[in-house]
């Protein structure tokens, strides 16, 4: 079977927020903004999954239009967290890595969905 690498990388993109929401709860004692990235965090990689069973083209593009948002919105709070001093610089970095790979591969996807949907 073929590797789905946005899958891959958008499940343990979820699996480091939720252990990151888990520090920040525990550790830090912050529970607004960690919470707001646990749903947009983890909402990445259901909407990749919806995508896998979209009834259409545009079923699936709309469905991982979503998953881009949902990601931009994370980078967003783990930009505020970074700046609020919740992360020290390696887990900023780390964290925001992930996610512009992951947008980089969304956005790939979404570009080259976009432009079959258009010869057709």
């Amino acid at each position: 079977m073929k590797r789905n690498i946005i899958k891959e990388k958008s499940f343990g993109f979820a699996i480091r927020i939720v252990k990151l929401y888990q520090f920040l709860v525990n550790d830090k004692k912050e529970y607004v903004l960690s919470k707001q990235l646990l749903r947009s965090g983890t909402s990445v990689g259901a909407m990749v999954r919806e995508s896998e069973h979209a009834e259409s083209k545009k079923d699936f593009i709309h469905k991982l239009s979503i998953a881009q948002k949902e990601l931009n919105e994370s980078i967003y709070w783990i930009e505020l967290l970074k700046e609020t001093d919740y992360l020290d610089d390696i887990q900023f970095d780390s964290l925001y890595a992930s996610a512009i790979e992951i947008m980089k591969l969304i956005t790939s996807i979404l570009t080259t969905s976009k432009v079959n949907i258009k010869k057709k």
